[in-house]
This record gives C-alpha cells, sequence and structure tokens, in this order.
C-alpha cells in the first residue's frame, strides 16, 4: 500500500530510524513487498513472519514474541526495551518515539504508550433506546458543563508502545500495570483502520511534507 507518495511502510522505518533511542529497526512482516520496502527504507528483516503467525487469529503478543525470540539468539541478550511501532501509525515522529521509550526509562514503570486527547468526552455521550430515547453513558454532571471545564481525558493512539521485554514476557502485553502515557496532538494521531482515516492521514502528511519543504525554501536551502 502507498502512502503520501510512499510504501505506507516507509513512513514508520524512517520515523524509528530518526530516533536516537532506537538501535535496530526490525519489521515482522509475511509479505515479501513489504520486506523489500522495509529494506530500501533503513530496515533489517532479518525473517519472513510464520504462516501460523500470519493469520487473522494472530494476536500482537505471538508475533512479538516471535521477534523477541530470534533478537534475543541474534545478539545473545535482550534490550532494555522493545518498541513496538504499527504502520497504520504513519504520522508518528523519531522524537515521539524517543520521548515515549524517554519517559519509561527514566521512571521505575515497565513500560510507556502514546496517547491523545479524546475527541468527544465521555459525559457527551449518550446511549440511544430502540424507541430512540436517549440517556446518558455516564451519570449526569450536577449543572450544564462546558466541555473545556471537563477533566481531560486521553485514549491509546497506538502510535508507540515501550515496554521492558522481562515484563512483555511476565504480563504478555505490551501495556504494564503503571505504565506511562505521551501525550502526542491529534494530527500526528491518526491510527489508520478505515478509508477516512487513511484520506485524513495522508492529506495531513502531504501538508506537513509541503510545510517543511516552504520552510527550507524560505531558509535558503533549497532552489
Amino acid at each position: 500500500m502507498r502512502f503520501a507518495g510512499r510504501p505506507l511502510i516507509q513512513w514508520t522505518c524512517e520515523a524509528a530510524n530518526a530516533a536516537a533511542v532506537v538501535r535496530r529497526t526490525i519489521v515482522s512482516t509475511d509479505s515479501t513487498d513489504i520486506a523489500d520496502a522495509a529494506r530500501a527504507s533503513g530496515a533489517e528483516v532479518p525473517f519472513i513472519r510464520p504462516a501460523e503467525l500470519a493469520g487473522d487469529n494472530s494476536s500482537h503478543y505471538q508475533v512479538i514474541a516471535h521477534a523477541l525470540d530470534w533478537i534475543e539468539t541474534d545478539e545473545g541478550s535482550l534490550p532494555d526495551f522493545l518498541c513496538l511501532l504499527q504502520p497504520t501509525s504513519p504520522l508518528r515522529t523519531g522524537e515521539d518515539i524517543d520521548k515515549t521509550v524517554t519517559l519509561a526509562a527514566e521512571s521505575d514503570a515497565d513500560s510507556a504508550f502514546s496517547v491523545s486527547p479524546v475527541a468527544t468526552h465521555p459525559e457527551l455521550i449518550y446511549r440511544l433506546a430502540d424507541n430512540g430515547k436517549a440517556s446518558n453513558f455516564l451519570p449526569p454532571a450536577t449543572g450544564y458543563r462546558r466541555s473545556q471545564d471537563m477533566e481531560p481525558l486521553f485514549h491509546v493512539n497506538g502510535a508507540v508502545y515501550a515496554i521492558r521485554p522481562h515484563s512483555f514476557r511476565q504480563r504478555q502485553t505490551v501495556v504494564s500495570s503503571g505504565a506511562l502515557g505521551y501525550v502526542m496532538p491529534p494530527e500526528r494521531s491518526i491510527d489508520i483502520d478505515n478509508e477516512a482515516d487513511f484520506v485524513c492521514a495522508e492529506a495531513l502528511m502531504l501538508r506537513f511534507q509541503s510545510k517543511r519543504i516552504a520552510s527550507l525554501s524560505d531558509n535558503g536551502s533549497t532552489t
């Protein structure tokens, strides 16, 4: 799949390569086309994902555990942190990766993950009965409250997960108890799950790219 003129996987590989904390960028895939695009983007593809881990029923844990076992065999040890970067979050940057990993590394937490502000606060969400009658999803607050007066809430945006390998193996998840959240802005937090997400994310990426080119031109760095 191409995104903003490049293979979708390339954007994630480039963000990983731009992150100061990332020592190796390893892509797990069962697609030779994705593998070729990842290698061309500076990532390693030391194995093709086994067929039993390539189906719709395969979990993130199984895929990551397979890659982690390979790394341990290849290096003889485990890295300090494992960072999961899904290609469906192409707008995340190397800085986002650095800050998420550093957040966990500089604390006692076993993991950290990226979040973004919720677009709709739960206080503004309603259930609809079969007859169309609306009822508050949460107990209604006393009196009217402006959205800016409501408690800030965040959701997992799927862009960056960082976890200590021993915790991952023990808990079999990339989000451990006591995990920390790194806040990303909405414009870099789109997780592509459908066509509308793709169109919005691609439009933002092209805008970011054009603004960067314009900035370079203003600085006299382009002709």
